[in-house]
């Protein structure tokens, strides 16, 4: 604990100190619980669409063979040809007072084929992956709210175990500290004050 000065004006700064830090841990405290119940939703959410993901992948496995016919395509009509990706949408908003990515949609660019050269399954097959593809970009900023939220939770809880721990016992401390001395020293006062009183008194 850092020496402080046994002074009356000390005393009134530690108990300022004091005061500061019991009004702002009630504050840290609200944030790390927000926090905490915001991580719990977003994940939540995020394990729901991992398994909506899932469930369509297995959907597609059911006629996936029919993708064999992929390779056998010229070049140009491949699937990997035929989707993709113009932008990933996203508005920034903020959380207990962190600044996250928020999924707004996904956007395709326009590919045109001929529907006489290309099979049957290809529609089909370019609006499933579109899907998993939207599934992935807002499972992929979802787990990016994660991580400045769970940095911005620790961030929290060391300072709320900081006052809470450290400064606030500290100050507490240093207050009793400085009012027993000053109450020595105004002990002290009275009887050097009686004792000088009686030899005055003697003299007299």
């Amino acid at each position: 604990m850092p020496s402080v000065k046994l002074t009356k004006n000390e005393l009134k700064k530690q108990k300022d100190n004091l005061k500061r830090f019991t009004r702002y841990l009630p504050t840290l405290q609200l944030k790390k619980q927000q926090l905490q119940m915001v991580i719990r939703d977003v994940t939540r959410r995020m394990e729901d669409l991992t398994e909506r993901k899932d469930q369509l992948y297995h959907e597609i496995l059911a006629w996936i063979a029919v993708f064999g016919e992929n390779s056998l395509l010229a070049k140009e009509l491949r699937l990997e040809k035929l989707i993709v990706i113009d932008e990933i949408r996203r508005h920034f908003g903020n959380i207990a007072g962190v600044g996250i990515p928020v999924y707004d949609g996904l956007s395709f660019r326009e590919l045109p084929y001929n529907l006489q050269t290309t099979p049957l399954w290809i529609d089909r097959a370019i609006e499933e992956l579109k899907k998993m593809a939207e599934l992935d970009a807002e499972i992929d900023i979802l787990r990016r709210q994660i991580e400045l939220l769970e940095h911005e939770l620790r961030t929290t809880s060391q300072r709320v175990n900081l006052f809470e721990k450290v400064k606030i016992p500290e100050t507490k401390e240093q207050i009793r500290s400085i009012r027993i001395y000053l109450g020595d020293q105004q002990t002290a006062a009275v009887v050097r004050g009686k004792i000088s009183k009686k030899k005055l008194e003697k003299v007299s």
